[in-house]
């Protein structure tokens, strides 16, 4: 069996993320009496936004984590990864309630995380030593008894 703990707690982290960025948009919901859409309520339409980016862009990151923490192992920098995207992601939401540097800060953060992971997942592929082995193979005969 393969765990991979860095993925794992990560993908726990951001399930915990995206049930308090539903239970924000349930509130203001409620709150307002809007149980369609956004019925033209721009606190509404922000905090579904910021749901629903979170929703987009976490899907790539945790693959891309996972992937890389199979082909690299867990490491401390893979670490401080996982966990300054769940940040970003923080503050991106509180970013679209009003606090507009934490949505530039939570969007440079989401940003730059795929675009690390990214390009450690093609330098694993492509700049990693592998080696070709070859086998010869000899020809056998076998007679036919007599």
């Amino acid at each position: 069996m393969i765990i991979l703990p860095i993925s794992l707690t990560i993908a726990a982290g951001a399930a915990l993320l995206n049930l308090w960025l539903s239970l924000r948009v349930g509130r203001v919901r409620t709150k307002e009496k809007v149980f369609i859409g956004d019925g033209g309520n721009e606190p509404l339409t922000r905090r579904m936004r910021a749901h629903s980016n979170f929703v987009e862009n976490t899907a790539f990151v945790l693959i891309l984590l996972a992937l890389v923490e199979l082909g690299l192992g867990s490491s401390i920098w893979l670490w401080g990864v996982g966990a300054l995207y769940l940040l970003g992601r923080v503050f991106h939401a509180l970013g679209m309630d009003g606090m507009m540097w934490g949505r530039m800060v939570g969007t440079i953060i989401t940003m730059l995380t795929q675009f690390g992971l990214a390009i450690g997942a093609l330098a694993i592929v492509y700049l990693t030593p592998t080696s070709i082995t070859t086998t010869e193979i000899e020809e056998t005969v076998v007679a036919a008894p007599r």
